[in-house]
């Protein structure tokens, strides 16, 4: 697979994982269609050797895993781990807001977002709605999105704002309100619900609740005068997705467990139940060799022996802006994969891990680089050190550099896709 085909098929689950809800579902399909078989967690596990499998954990998470041919005692766990959640707004109960004649939604931001790469972009909604049901304790569950671009965020013009070019601070409830459309005192005072209802072709009063959140409709791009980068809403972080799915599909380890697992969550903290700070991992893994009738104490060994990728963009170095970074480790796009290093821990740094890492890019020669951050900073952490605490493993953090992260809009390498399914899928496969 080169460069190019790798980053079509990550615009291709851009395109359709839409909210955390969506992008588990796209996972979903791949594995399908690789012969993945889906398990339940209110059920027995019947595994093979050879076998190829997968959960999902309230909608939004989920666990897949494949069992080599000649698995046997004392063969160890391979992860690795990304997040299915991005930066961004979410719908709140009762939204409607109805103003001089306009019709908006009232919205909050979810995650680190930069609010102004918001404004004047297309945006729809997408997410899960839980509708009435005769089981009160089993409400009917529905992905919902519009696809079509309904709503914007207005700029406010330099006419009137005449110090926008020196940076304006936007107000989280007050400037970030979306029309949705014109209307005077007569429109109807749920107009989303009705709306929402309309595409899901039932009763509004049958509508419970929902999760939705606006996205930017902008299609990806490849640029340059070689197209050697991608510009795309919602790389950080289904770059790590695709790669780690695509991966896990192809990786061909004869012994031990490969697993992929993607949590969603990590862009407010992580500590939720379908995030990396549960016990989501360790009960999986464990039901895993439960399953084989293995005791917890083995389960416990198996700590010593596995590892854990965390897998998360990293920051590429800004050429306009090369003092933000660390003088001597630096990560340049298209120039391979980040590997990130903290001593804080912000990034899981732990140098057998690294090293493994390492001689694994050399061995199939996959380029890659190591990012620090600069002594009188920090810029963000992933979930590699919290899932580690739960499931205490050899960790390290690995992904692709980005630009404009946490934008509504980002900017990579169109090489280090490549690079990082690769690495992912030569950890999933050497002996």
């Amino acid at each position: 697979m080169d460069r190019n085909e790798c980053a079509r098929e990550l615009l291709q689950l851009v395109e359709e994982g839409t909210s955390p809800f969506h992008v588990t579902a796209c996972v979903e399909r791949q594995l399908e269609r690789a012969g993945f078989m889906r398990l339940s967690m209110e059920r027995d596990w019947g595994l093979e050797n050879g076998g190829r499998y997968y959960v999902v954990h309230n909608g939004s998470s989920l666990m897949a895993f494949t069992i080599g041919e000649a698995f046997q005692f004392g063969d160890v766990f391979r992860i690795a781990a990304a997040h299915t959640d991005f930066p961004g707004l979410r719908v709140k109960p009762a939204p409607e807001v109805t103003k001089d004649g306009y019709r908006q939604l009232n919205v909050e931001v979810y995650g680190g977002a930069i609010l102004n790469t918001w404004l004047d972009r297309p945006l729809s909604v997408a997410g899960r709605v839980v509708l009435r049901s005769e089981d009160v304790f089993r409400p009917e569950i529905r992905l919902v999105d519009f696809r079509k671009p309904f709503l914007t965020i207005p700029n406010l013009a330099i006419h009137i704002n005449k110090d926008v070019n020196k940076g304006v601070e936007l107000n989280k409830q007050t400037d970030m309100l979306p029309i949705v459309g014109l209307g005077g005192e007569e429109i109807k005072e749920e107009f989303f619900h009705i709306c929402l209802a309309k595409e899901l072709k039932v009763e509004p009063k049958d509508i419970l609740d929902y999760e939705l959140g606006l996205y930017n409709t902008d299609t990806g791009d490849f640029l340059g005068l070689s197209q050697e980068f991608v510009s795309s809403p919602r790389l950080d972080n289904l770059t790590s997705v695709q790669a780690i799915t695509a991966a896990l599909i192809a990786g061909s380890r004869s012994k031990g467990i490969n697993v992929g697992v993607f949590f969603d969550h990590e862009e407010i903290g992580s500590r939720t139940k379908q995030g990396a700070g549960s016990v989501l991992l360790s009960a999986v893994l464990e039901r895993i060799l439960l399953s084989y009738g293995r005791s917890r104490e083995k389960f416990l060994e198996s700590f010593s022996r596995s590892m854990l990728l965390s897998v998360d963009v990293g920051h590429g170095l800004h050429p306009n802006k090369t003092d933000k970074n660390d003088p001597t480790n630096k990560s340049v796009l298209g120039k391979g994969i980040c590997i990130k290093e903290a001593s804080g821990q912000d990034y899981a740094t732990d140098c057998e891990a690294i090293g493994i890492m390492q001689q694994i890019c050399e061995t199939k020669g996959i380029p890659y680089q190591k990012f620090v951050n600069r002594s009188d900073g920090t810029s963000g952490s992933t979930l590699g050190t919290i899932a580690s605490s739960f499931f205490p493993v050899k960790t390290v953090d690995v992904g692709v550099p980005l630009l404009a992260m946490h934008s509504s809009r980002e900017l990579m390498g169109t090489a280090d896709q490549e690079s990082l399914v690769r690495a992912v899928e030569a950890f999933f496969t050497l002996d």
